[in-house]
């Protein structure tokens, strides 16, 4: 039993680390795993408790130095552990089910800060490709712009390149849909993934 734990433990890592390589199992996996497992744990904690914040990183428009815009940034600090990077909580969400929940809330709660605390800028919000895949996403889109009373034109999504490695279809159906919205949609990192030219001239971008 302890061996094949083991084995699961340098799977899981290997797999983490990306295709076509192998890990040897290392102590230090077993921790890191016992790690995530009370991340996991105090996530879901977290997001019934509003343990979750929202920061504000602005845009600059180089030519007259002004804020033109600004990005909202998830943080979590643990009550524990201290600051969690969301470079380590967010794969603990998706691998959960919880990038869902979460993804609903930022969207939410940045749209009523930005009616609100930021008046006249324009917000941009990361959005996972599971969240952004789901048949209601518009509607989740539209009831956050409704309830904050927020102009959709104020609103970017921005999706990355893993998006267009699945449901394309369905991811296309949702980028039209933003558009006739009047929210506008960035293609986040390009290049940094399964770059392709091609989606930029194929989605509205």
């Amino acid at each position: 039993d302890e061996l094949l734990a083991s084995a699961d433990l340098a799977l899981e890592a290997a797999k983490d680390g990306g295709r076509g390589r192998l890990e040897v199992f290392a102590p230090q996996l077993g921790e890191k795993s016992r790690r995530k497992q009370s991340i996991e744990r105090a996530l879901r904690d977290a997001m019934s408790q509003d343990a979750l914040e929202i920061h504000w990183q602005p845009k600059v428009d180089t030519h007259t130095w002004r804020v033109s815009a600004a990005e909202a940034l998830l943080r979590w600090r643990h009550p524990t552990l201290g600051p969690i990077s969301p470079a380590e909580f967010i794969p603990v969400a998706e691998a959960s089910g919880l990038i869902d929940s979460i993804g609903e809330w930022v969207l939410r709660n940045a749209c009523r800060q930005a009616a609100r605390e930021l008046p006249g800028l324009c917000i941009a919000v990361n959005v996972s490709p599971a969240q952004f895949l789901r048949p209601d996403f518009l509607d989740s889109v539209s009831n956050a712009l409704a309830t904050a009373g927020l102009e959709p034109g104020r609103l970017e999504v921005e999706v990355t390149e893993s998006l267009f490695m699945g449901e394309v279809p369905i991811a296309l159906n949702n980028l039209h849909g933003l558009r006739k919205l009047g929210v506008r949609v960035a293609l986040d990192d390009f290049g940094t993934g399964y770059s392709s030219l091609a989606y930029l001239r194929r989605f509205p971008f």
